[in-house]
């Protein structure tokens, strides 16, 4: 059940580097606060671009990247949630009237730069989530696949829409929905650029809860605050550990998927080498990883 009781601090905008905004209040398009009292420990990032319906822009993304380069270091942030504050919109996709802009040159590397934005998302160390309040679609739905959990309004819609534009999901849409619901299915829904209902995603496995709309349209909101609040109590390096695990085991063959489960299980075993070492021993399991996937292939050969 959500709790009632809850202290909210103020709204704080990255501070401005010169980039201009389309923000409600003329300010950054994304916005970042961290809850307080009962609720302490979770932090909501707001996506803030109400005349773009927070497309993917240039300003937006740099904004979103430097939020999660900051917060990636906060030993604070024990679930990360992503909200709009764009009403019937989570995220509209990539700016395409910016696009047209873009020298072909200049396409490539911004669409670079939103592969490294998801692969930021999906590397943040404490469990993600994103409340879809409305619309998710292409570049939308891959920030949210990105995250580790989502939730959305069942009115809400969503999709991988690329090929309906003569284009195909070029932000991690193609490697995350078939790991998400499997290669056939994902083909499907990739080969027709099909949109989805929250409801319909829900029962295909693309959310993890659809829940009835309200009046305010925030309900996928609330509803991932409450599922960020049951996440709250459990111990934070065992979680972080543990979503490291799952993250890296599906990378690999089960037996590798073991071993990495053995060194995370080892770290928590051993809470005071996370002290001495700090949060860069999660980067560390990492490359530990890959070395040991080298010391099996020299085993085999």
């Amino acid at each position: 059940m959500l709790r009632v009781l809850c202290l909210l601090r103020p709204w704080r905008p990255l501070r401005a580097r010169g980039c201009a905004s389309d923000s409600a209040a003329g300010g950054s398009e994304i916005q970042v606060r961290a809850l307080a009292g009962p609720d302490q420990g979770i932090t909501e990032i707001l996506m803030n671009r109400p005349r773009a319906r927070n497309a993917l822009g240039n300003v937006f993304v740099s904004e979103l990247l430097e939020t999660l380069a900051q917060l990636r270091e906060d030993r604070q942030v024990r679930v990360l949630l992503f909200r709009s504050g764009v009403k019937g919109v989570f995220c509209a996709g990539a700016d395409l009237k910016e696009r047209e802009q873009m020298s072909e040159a200049e396409v490539g590397v911004f669409v670079q730069r939103l592969r490294g934005l998801m692969n930021d998302i999906a590397a943040f160390p404490a469990p993600t989530i994103a409340a879809m309040d409305g619309f998710a679609l292409g570049g939308g739905l891959e920030l949210a696949l990105a995250c580790d959990l989502r939730v959305a309004a069942s009115s809400a819609i969503m999709g991988l829409i690329e090929t309906t534009r003569g284009l195909l999901p070029g932000a991690g849409g193609t490697q995350r929905l078939p790991r998400c619901l499997g290669v056939a299915l994902a083909k499907e829904l990739i080969f027709t650029g099909r949109r989805l209902s929250g409801t319909e995603a829900h029962a295909l496995g693309l959310v993890n809860h659809a829940v009835a709309q309200n009046e305010e349209g925030d309900a996928a909101y609330h509803r991932a605050r409450a599922l960020a609040q049951e996440i709250l109590p459990q111990a934070p390096i065992a979680v972080r550990l543990g979503k490291v695990a799952i993250d890296r085991g599906m990378e690999v063959d089960i037996a590798s998927g073991m071993a990495i489960e053995g060194m995370c299980y080892a770290q928590v075993c051993s809470p005071c080498l996370l002290v001495n070492i700090g949060w860069a021993r999660l980067e560390g399991l990492c490359i530990i990883h890959d070395q040991f996937r080298r010391f099996l292939s020299m085993q085999t050969v």
